[in-house]
């Protein structure tokens, strides 16, 4: 005859979480809180003090002389206005390591420097340049490419360079940005006006 056998439970244990790991939880806890609280905060106060990106155009210019000689010597003089706009409402704005080359061709005419200085919120300060270029030695090919160029009454130079701005947006801290200029300047060889046409480090 067979014996029925019995199942004998032992003791129960009940498992426990170690301290370290509710602390690592917590503290993981309160990392993900805080990073959701600034990401609304950033957010909330770019809606509110919409912060734009101070920049610089070149808003007028003038051909004052352009004429080369037998030589193949070329003298040039150019006006130029730059202006330096802050469209921000609630913060000032410093720009610093403002540079720009002027050329022709290919060659190098002049550098167009300013110090560091600030443009109050929602303003703008304007520069006045005079460039005055040595005078430059044109190769057969360039003066052949100017004799084209007055012919057609259409003289074409490069504005090239980069500039830093700096602005403090509200409780979300200083921002900084570089702003990069490269466009054509554009004359009638003729009466020395300006061709109107987009020269701005605004982003696009």
């Amino acid at each position: 005859m067979k014996k029925a056998g019995r199942l004998i439970h032992g003791p129960h244990h009940q498992r426990t979480t170690h301290p370290l790991v509710w602390f690592a939880a917590i503290i993981c806890t309160v990392i993900a809180v805080a990073v959701i609280i600034a990401g609304i905060a950033v957010f909330v106060g770019y809606m509110i003090i919409h912060p734009r990106v101070p920049f610089v155009t070149v808003t007028s210019a003038h051909l004052e002389t352009f004429q080369y000689t037998v030589a193949g010597l070329l003298d040039t003089e150019i006006t130029i206005v730059v202006r330096a706009e802050n469209d921000n409402t609630k913060a000032h704005a410093m720009f610093s390591d403002t540079s720009f080359i002027l050329s022709f061709q290919g060659l190098n005419i002049a550098r167009l420097v300013a110090y560091p200085f600030e443009v109050k919120k929602n303003s703008s300060v304007d520069f006045h340049y005079l460039v005055q270029s040595s005078p430059i030695p044109l190769s057969p090919e360039l003066m052949d490419q100017v004799d084209i160029s007055l012919k057609r009454d259409k003289i074409i130079f490069n504005l090239k360079g980069n500039l830093r701005a700096r602005w403090r947006v509200g409780p979300l801290g200083s921002v900084k940005f570089w702003g990069h200029l490269n466009c054509q300047l554009k004359f009638h060889p003729s009466n020395g006006t300006y061709i109107r046409s987009p020269c701005s480090s605004r982003a696009k």
